[in-house]
Parts: C-alpha cells; structure tokens; sequence
C-alpha cells in the first residue's frame, strides 16, 4: 500500500483493536511519509487509558520511527453515535483529551 500512494503525504491508519493486525506493515512506510495511528476507539463507551495508548505507540516505533508517527481516534465518532447511544458527549470529549494526553507525554519523553 505504501508504494502504490504516491500521491500521498499521510497515513490515516485504524489500529484500536486486535482486527487491526500487528504494526510490522510500518516498516514499508517511506521515511517522508506521516503514519497517523488511530488507537483510541470511537466504537466503544471505555476510555484507554494514557499508558495503553503510550504502550502502543512504543510498539510501533519497533517498525517505524516516533517522528513519522502521529495519533488520532480511530474514526470520527459520527459514524457509532446511533449504534452506541451510550457513546455521550462526555465520553467523546475524555476520548479526545486522551489523544492530547497520551501525544504529549510520548512526544516529550
């Protein structure tokens, strides 16, 4: 996939379950390319936790190096809200403020 996008700066990639696979597939990354690894799930109502997501980015850098990396949600959490009514403001807010959490600490460690 990789070498077939040319046309591409960015990598939005959905890893927030074990459906995702191993990370082992970054290695093929081309160095000026940015991987953004959605960790946090917008599919369930439980909040990672900052060391989860830390843990997970720790993994990946096994493949790809930190500075190609970035963080997100999965996937925007407009596409659950019918299927997950439990899925409140509240819980798409503490879902963000871990993506802030968790990239901060990582970057700055």
């Amino acid at each position: 996939m990789f070498r077939r996008c040319n046309g591409f700066d960015r990598f939005l990639l959905e890893y927030d379950d074990e459906r995702s696979g191993t990370f082992e597939p970054l290695a093929a990354a081309p160095p000026d390319r940015t991987v953004v690894l959605g960790l946090v799930s917008t599919k369930t109502t439980r909040v990672e936790s900052v060391d989860e997501i830390i843990g997970r980015l720790k993994d990946a850098t096994a493949h790809i190096p930190a500075e190609q990396l970035a963080l997100s949600t999965q996937c925007g959490f407009a596409s659950m809200v019918d299927a997950h009514p439990d899925l409140t403001e509240d819980v798409q807010a503490a879902k963000l403020d871990l993506v802030a959490e968790a990239a901060t600490a990582f970057w700055k460690a």
